[in-house]
């Protein structure tokens, strides 16, 4: 066998179940491309923003937004409100840093040499 074959490998940190199944939620979520696209448009704001502003912006049906709208707030990763009969979407501050904290999670940082 060659060096290093068969040695007990480095395990990750457990993760308690709600934060596996954020993790997941999560990466679920942002692993639709139109999901992607339409969190990192409202992430990008510095404001709070107006569905018809999402829905104007994407190449897909009204009701398909509101589809991706509720994964992305199942997921924790934006929050809605009410002004009338408009829904204004912010990202979650709290989903965020979960996002921010989930490659930490998923891979510890190791230490990186000098260039």
């Amino acid at each position: 066998r060659p060096d290093g074959c068969c040695t007990i490998p480095n395990l990750p940190a457990p993760l308690a179940d709600a934060d596996q199944d954020q993790l997941t939620a999560i990466f679920k979520a942002l692993g639709d491309p139109t999901r992607l696209g339409i969190f990192r448009l409202i992430a990008a704001q510095d404001a709070p923003i107006c569905v018809c502003d999402v829905t104007d912006r994407f190449d897909v049906s009204q009701p398909t937004i509101s589809h991706h709208l509720k994964v992305l707030r199942d997921a924790g990763l934006v929050t809605a409100s009410r002004r009338g009969v408009w829904a204004y979407y912010e990202a979650d501050a709290r989903g965020l840093q979960v996002l921010r904290d989930a490659v930490d999670a998923v891979a510890p940082p190791r230490l990186v040499a000098a260039p």
